[in-house]
């Protein structure tokens, strides 16, 4: 692994004991319509080898493996990648601990490539080299990332996105992110000369989750672990209100999650 992305992901909280779990338990699912949407983009028949990059856990791998003949997950950091390992999960999927700029993989081997939530950590120029080696022609790349979450406790919502708000606003703050650094764009895959088309569009999820799984999913954010580590106070970022908000939500109750994907067609 290369110095940088080591020492961005010692900076990320994602290693710390018990994190992995946490993270699994909490975060969002990938998009099961998304997935169907790219293995008919890719062609319409069952994919022969989909690719995961900044697999995780493997909350984004271990759903396509109904939908295709082998899955794999990419994923450097040790922690979350030997949580993915010993999950239970399908004989057809398994994980390599290596970056996204250097997978080991077969050239043109690779109908999907996948990037859920892990886009906005990868260096693009030489992540969409990488990406173009592997993908066969007419193969795709998706990145996707949540941006918006509603659920019938308007409050819940709301204290939700002042939380995400306030921890960009603070992180800035406190120097633990770049002033420059920004969310993924269609600009990115565009720019990159690795695709004959791209294109952004936006898709949702329905998930049920109560309070508690709203505060477990705040914190399951390296983001705010690191932040909260670095002497904000719950009152600081908003989690007061969040949790406030979360005692109104004592059941489960359906969670809509919007995501933005950016789509490239080799």
């Amino acid at each position: 692994m290369d110095e940088e992305l080591q020492a961005r992901l010692e900076r990320s909280g994602y290693h710390q004991s018990g994190f992995a779990a946490h993270y699994d338990r909490y975060r969002p699912r990938a998009p099961s319509v998304l997935l169907e949407l790219l293995a008919l983009l890719a062609g319409g028949g069952r994919p022969q080898l989909v690719v995961d990059l900044g697999s995780g856990t493997g909350l984004s791998t271990r759903p396509w493996a109904h939908l295709a003949e082998e899955v794999i997950g990419v994923e450097p950091n040790d922690a979350m990648r030997e949580y993915a390992e010993h999950a239970p999960g399908p004989a057809n999927v398994r994980y390599l601990g290596c970056s996204s700029y250097a997978t080991g993989l077969a050239p043109g081997s690779v109908d999907i490539v996948t990037a859920a939530q892990s886009l906005q950590w990868m260096r693009r120029k030489d992540l969409f080299r990488e990406v173009a080696r592997i993908l066969r022609t007419g193969g795709l790349f998706c990145a996707y990332n949540y941006f918006v979450l509603q659920t019938p406790v308007w409050d819940a919502a709301t204290a939700f996105d002042f939380v995400q708000k306030r921890k960009g606003e603070l992180r800035l703050r406190l120097g633990l992110d770049e002033a420059s650094s920004s969310p993924p764009t269609l600009d990115w895959l565009s720019e990159s000369a690795a695709f004959r088309e791209a294109r952004e569009l936006v898709v949702h999820s329905i998930e049920e989750g109560d309070g508690e799984r709203l505060i477990g999913f705040a914190l399951s954010e390296g983001s705010m672990r690191t932040l909260l580590e670095a002497g904000a106070s719950e009152a600081d970022v908003g989690l007061d209100r969040l949790r406030a908000a979360a005692h109104g939500m004592p059941q489960p109750v359906p969670w809509w999650i919007g995501y933005r994907v950016w789509l490239g067609r080799k």
